[in-house]
């Protein structure tokens, strides 16, 4: 048998009268979920962020990391930890060392939603997209991340798209010149049209071209699989045809952006082929909750082992 199987297996049955998920709850008659001891960990790093479970653990970021840990999850996300205070990342770093978590990715500069800036080649554009840059390889060695999020922003419609794309290589070439000495990596994450009309960046492929002309280990992909599905679908297909220029992995369902089996997609299939290909990196689990309260927070766990399950 498989030993993670069966130490999940003797978990569950050792557990039944203590933690009692919602089916074993059911069974002994209880009316309430509560949290569920995972012994035997998960296949892949999912990593919940801020907010996800403070029902459960209050809004203290450090008792949240307590109870992802608890719950088995290996790594934390946090898009805001740029702009956290110094006093505050360092507490959030010193909590996860302790408890063996693995920093995700932070947003690594301002995003312009609504205006150029990387695509349009405006010097003064580029020169604060850098200095974030630089500020960013601080934040990572002091939270101990590897990966950072970038979204080149907002097309401009005066400019060939070719030349929009030239200007964005550019950028990212001189930001990667600040990274590689530290070791540290840019992930560009392609958004969807519906969700985030008129950015740039928006399928899987784009980012791949952008990636091989950029030619640097700093430089690569985020396949957040919800932006994806919504993009372009042939989520598998596509995930191998871009494998060597991805990093990092994003996960949401779709309609609806919540967890796992709440939508169309099939996460037990996508995540049972991550990890057949040996992926090593993070799920971010870039989403909301389906439900409010406990409940809803234990839905997601509960989704999450069951998507896991393979």
């Amino acid at each position: 048998m498989d030993r993670r199987k069966f130490i999940q297996k003797g978990a569950l049955a050792g557990s039944l009268f203590t933690f009692g998920g919602s089916l074993l709850a059911n069974e002994i008659g209880r009316t309430s979920r509560s949290p569920i001891s995972n012994p035997g960990g998960f296949h892949l790093k999912y990593a919940p962020h801020d907010g996800m479970f403070k029902e459960h653990a209050g809004e203290d970021i450090v008792a949240q990391l307590e109870f992802m840990a608890s719950q088995g999850f290996t790594a934390f996300e946090d898009n805001e930890m740029r702009k956290r205070p110094l006093e505050e990342q360092l507490r959030i770093a010193s909590a996860m060392e302790q408890m063996g978590l693995t920093m995700g990715v932070f947003v690594a500069h301002e995003i312009y939603w609504k205006e150029p800036n990387l695509t349009s080649g405006n010097k003064e554009k580029r020169a604060e997209f850098l200095q974030n840059i630089k500020d960013s390889v601080e934040v990572a060695k002091r939270v101990n991340a590897r990966w950072m999020t970038v979204v080149p922003g907002f097309v401009d419609l005066r400019l060939d798209s070719d030349f929009q794309t030239a200007n964005v290589v550019e950028s990212l070439k001189q930001a990667c010149e600040i990274l590689e000495p530290h070791n540290l990596v840019m992930v560009l994450e392609p958004l969807n049209f519906r969700d985030h009309p008129g950015l740039f960046l928006t399928d899987a492929p784009q980012a791949y071209q952008i990636c091989k002309a950029v030619d640097s280990p700093s430089c690569k992909i985020l396949y957040d699989v919800y932006h994806q599905q919504i993009q372009m679908g042939n989520l598998l297909p596509n995930i191998e045809a871009c494998w060597d220029e991805i990093a990092y992995i994003q996960v949401g369902d779709n309609p609806g952006r919540k967890e796992p089996e709440t939508g169309e997609i099939n996460y037990r299939n996508i995540f049972k082929y991550l990890f057949d290909k040996g992926f090593n990196g993070i799920v971010g689990m870039e989403h909301g909750n389906s439900e409010a309260g406990k409940e809803g927070e234990l839905k997601v766990i509960e989704a999450y082992k069951k998507v896991d399950d393979f």
